[in-house]
């Protein structure tokens, strides 16, 4: 695996960066040589944050994870990915599919068993919608209660969603085709 190791208002010191290495290095069995692990460290006033993102065939497996802790930080988001892999293994598993980074141990590990984080979906809901400006959309999802909001962006004419952030604030995500 290579690691690619940055930091935010942070020196990556040698002992970050092995404590780093140690720990997901324990996914190494699951992935190929070749497949990259970003790895973003960052400080923020007391709060020690970790963002780790593996590009996989087609999806990501990423985590984020913060403490006072830079170390326990780095702990959780191993136990973060770690899980995430398993339900990778169970999705890939029950699709009959191979996953393009993965070695063959991977899905030849430990049993696959039902995991109580499964993926179902339980509900569709279609309904349609106006144009509006993103602050319109903010303002019906605040009026519905919700933490997310679908709408069509009267500026692009494009499907956009806004959504709440942990800090209170309002985020907006809008396609890019590539």
């Amino acid at each position: 695996m290579k690691f690619i190791i940055i930091g935010k208002n942070i020196e990556v010191t040698s002992g970050l960066r092995e404590a780093v290495e140690n720990k997901l290095g324990k996914l190494e069995r699951y992935f190929t040589p070749d497949t990259e692990i970003h790895v973003t460290l960052s400080v923020q006033k007391e709060r020690q944050k970790i963002e780790v993102t593996i590009p996989v065939k087609g999806d990501i497996i990423r985590s984020e994870q913060e403490s006072n802790d830079m170390y326990v930080s780095i702990d959780l988001v191993e136990e973060v990915i770690e899980r995430q892999l398993r339900k990778y293994k169970n999705k890939l598993i029950a699709r009959h599919q191979e996953g393009g980074n993965f070695k063959h141990e991977f899905y030849e590990g430990e049993d696959v068993a039902e995991d109580e984080g499964e993926i179902r979906i339980v509900r569709t809901k279609k309904f349609g919608f106006k144009p509006m400006y993103p602050e319109d959309a903010c303002i019906q999802m605040d009026l519905l209660g919700h933490d997310f909001y679908v709408f069509c962006n009267a500026e692009t004419d494009e499907v956009n969603v806004v959504y709440r952030r942990k800090n209170g604030a309002f985020g907006l995500i809008e396609p890019e085709f590539s």
